[in-house]
């Protein structure tokens, strides 16, 4: 685009001083000044029409970024959703070296619903906010937050060496979560119960790892607030064959 500026604009004016200097021909300088003319309105038009693309080419961009992100991230928190959760799964589950696991926390808040029964949904969205940002904290960079709907999320910690790793990190978020919440200048505390699953122990599916999660994390609701609980697949067919009888 500078090189057709460059060009055209120096070539008209050469035109439109050539037309000057042909005063005494009238026909010869009208018709050099008509092309000089000419020839700046097709330049204005290619610089249009270079905008006019440009600015089409930057809103489908702009479009297409904001409908990845929305697909891909929860839009009260900023939290990874589902589908993110399944591509980072995959991605730790193949990089993952010989030896270590994957391990899938399943978190469910202890005292949500009370929070948004007593002072309402704004403020249990705040609270919701205020979560996602210590689960932030509290994971490296390695690792992903994501809230899977309601007060319920989970956490990917990739490269886990052992379980006590696993366990190190349910202890941590539960001790930062369980810190007071000044909402509206009014101090709010909740519990979370942790569940966690690994994997490959427990399964390479991802949906059969939430699943064994959040059986173990029921176990934890059993034991009472703040607890975690490792699935263990012998519990899972005490569970199964409870309900079979129940029903």
């Amino acid at each position: 685009m500078i090189g057709l500026i460059l060009s055209v604009i120096p070539t008209a004016a050469a035109m439109t001083l050539h037309a000057a200097s042909h005063n005494d021909e009238p026909l010869h300088a009208e018709f050099f000044a008509f092309e000089a003319l000419l020839l700046l309105a097709v330049m204005a038009m290619s610089l249009g029409s270079v905008r006019h693309l440009y600015a089409s080419s930057v809103e489908h961009l702009t479009t297409k970024y904001d409908l990845a992100k929305l697909a891909r991230f929860d839009p009260l928190t900023g939290m990874a959703n589902r589908l993110l959760l399944r591509e980072a799964f995959q991605a730790s589950i193949k990089n993952a070296r010989a030896g270590n696991q994957v391990a899938i926390h399943y978190l469910d808040l202890d005292g949500f619903k009370a929070i948004n029964d007593r002072h309402g949904h704004p403020a249990g969205d705040q609270m919701l906010v205020e979560v996602a940002r210590r689960l932030h904290a509290a994971i490296r960079t390695e690792d992903l937050a994501c809230r899977l709907g309601g007060d319920e999320f989970l956490l990917l910690q990739a490269q886990v060496q052992h379980p006590d790793q696993a366990e190190l990190l349910a202890r941590r978020v539960i001790r930062q979560l369980s810190d007071p919440y000044s909402i509206d200048g009014i101090d709010m505390r909740v519990t979370v119960s942790i569940g966690i699953a690994l994997a490959p122990e427990h399964g390479v599916d991802l949906e059969q790892l939430v699943g064994h999660a959040d059986a173990a994390l029921y176990r934890s609701k059993q034991r009472g607030k703040a607890q975690v609980h490792f699935y263990m697949p012998a519990e899972a067919v005490e569970m199964t064959r409870a309900a079979a009888i129940a029903t």
